[in-house]
């Protein structure tokens, strides 16, 4: 992977700006897998913390797993919040490295840090406000209902905290900087495992706290991250910084990264949807049921997450390279990057169709929760494929500026399985297995929908006409925030 660094004169010495990863040059495939591997890395400590911290919940019975998981509902809607901050960074930060434009860079950046700090702080006000209703509607019993919302009690302020986070580690990647990322996101998950069955049992203190002693780990687990990444920035040779100077609200720049990150973040928002049509038409079939989907799903986020990681490598590479006009090599990227997700995926759905009910058992010995889980992971195993291509996609419209062809598609395969889903829950027929198989013919027609798009997309913003006309626009744009 291609290195460069910026130098400037101070009085007559060289002085760094930092080291960031040119990725305009050199093999796209390198370039993916390097980066992929990098992400996958903080991803795997991440599920295993996830998957951990289901193994030590479970130990506490079926009503505090379904607590988890509706409450692991909530964490769609941050990460779609997030993603609307996150991706636009990602987005624009890439461009202005791969023009070689330092200052845009480092003002976008200090921008979303300013915009993170407000979108967190509204979030944990509203949610603190709305977890006790939050958790009457959507649990199965009075006993779910009053685990959910101690958890959540300690959840959603560490929920808030994931903005500043997320925020600071798009504006890296953006850069192409992945490692500082890495390291913080794997130390912080392996306190977090550290921490769980402690505070959950008591274990050395006496104190056991249940499922709220989850949701304190994660908590102390994210201020640990927030405050080791905000280090990475402080030194002056940083390439990305924190300068005062560009603290003061810009609303042109929100607009610009709200712009390209409201439509991605609004795609996790509609797994969100989807998720409390799951459980509201799972109510009747217990807890059990919702517990054995909750498994399922973390056992389903754990399988995506080579093509989640390299969703994350495509974004910058594919960016930097939008950003310094190489239309070849930005196709070039999604050519490459579809192949891999679409091979990796393959394998894991053979996988989970042979190992399903092993995987399962780790999790849980109730036979309804195990009988649900089973169902959901051999059918939608065969949305992997056109899951992974999905992801890739997405993170293709991310690249090039223009998330919404990619909510649109989002929105299409939700309402294909929300409108039914609802509908059919009223028969007396009704089983959970049909809603597995809506999701599975949805992801079908969101894949198609995708590549149209892509293909649209494409033809309309790799052209020598779109960049001109970008170009001239942010001219004129830096004109009038020069004059103010």
């Amino acid at each position: 992977m291609a290195l460069w660094r910026e130098t400037a004169a101070v009085s007559g010495k060289l002085v760094s700006l930092g080291t960031m990863q040119d990725l305009t040059a050199g093999s796209l495939t390198r370039h993916l897998l390097t980066t992929t591997g990098l992400m996958l890395v903080s991803m795997v400590f991440q599920t295993l913390y996830v998957l951990v911290d289901l193994y030590w919940v479970g130990r506490l019975g079926t009503e505090a797993v379904a607590a988890v998981a509706i409450s692991g509902n909530l964490q769609f809607v941050v990460l779609g919040a997030t993603q609307m901050l996150g991706v636009g960074t990602t987005a624009l930060v890439a461009h202005a490295v791969g023009r070689k434009d330092r200052a845009r860079a480092v003002l976008t950046f200090n921008q979303s840090q300013l915009l993170s700090i407000l979108a967190g702080t509204l979030f944990v006000v509203a949610m603190m406000a709305l977890r006790f209703p939050y958790a009457s509607q959507l649990a199965a019993d009075d006993a779910t209902a009053t685990l959910t919302t101690a958890y959540l009690g300690w959840f959603i302020p560490a929920m808030g905290m994931q903005f500043a986070l997320v925020a600071m580690a798009g504006a890296l990647r953006g850069a192409g900087d992945f490692k500082p990322g890495m390291v913080v996101q794997t130390a912080t998950v392996i306190l977090n495992i550290l921490l769980a069955p402690i505070l959950i049992f008591g274990w050395g203190t006496g104190r056991p706290l249940g499922v709220a002693g989850a949701a304190i780990a994660t908590f102390i687990a994210i201020i640990v991250g927030v405050a080791w990444l905000t280090l990475y920035f402080l030194p002056t040779s940083s390439y990305l910084k924190f300068t005062a100077a560009d603290w003061a609200p810009r609303l042109d720049l929100w607009r610009a990264i709200l712009k390209i990150g409201l439509p991605a973040g609004a795609e996790f928002a509609l797994i969100a949807v989807y998720l409390v049509v799951v459980y509201t038409v799972s109510q009747p079939f217990g807890a059990g049921a919702q517990a054995g989907f909750g498994i399922g799903m973390r056992i389903v986020q754990a399988c995506f997450l080579p093509v989640v990681a390299l969703g994350f490598a495509v974004a910058p590479v594919a960016g930097q390279n939008f950003g310094a006009r190489l239309p070849h090599r930005v196709r070039g990227t999604f050519r490459n990057a579809a192949i891999l997700a679409a091979s990796a995926m393959l394998m894991l759905t053979l996988v989970v169709e042979f190992a399903a009910v092993p995987m399962i058992r780790v999790f849980s010995s109730d036979p309804s929760a195990i009988g649900v889980a089973v169902k959901y992971l051999k059918i939608v195993a065969w949305n992997f494929i056109p899951s992974g291509v999905v992801f890739v996609s997405s993170s293709m419209f991310q690249a090039m500026g223009n998330t919404l062809p990619s909510f649109l598609a989002s929105f299409t395969r939700i309402v294909l399985v929300s409108v039914p889903a609802l509908l059919l829950a009223a028969l007396p027929a009704f089983s959970l297995t049909w809603v597995w198989y809506l999701s599975v013919v949805s992801t079908m027609v969101q894949m198609l929908m995708v590549l149209l798009l892509l293909r649209r997309e494409f033809r309309v913003r790799l052209s020598a006409e779109f960049w001109a006309g970008g170009e001239r626009a942010e001219i004129a744009q830096r004109g009038c925030a020069s004059e103010t």
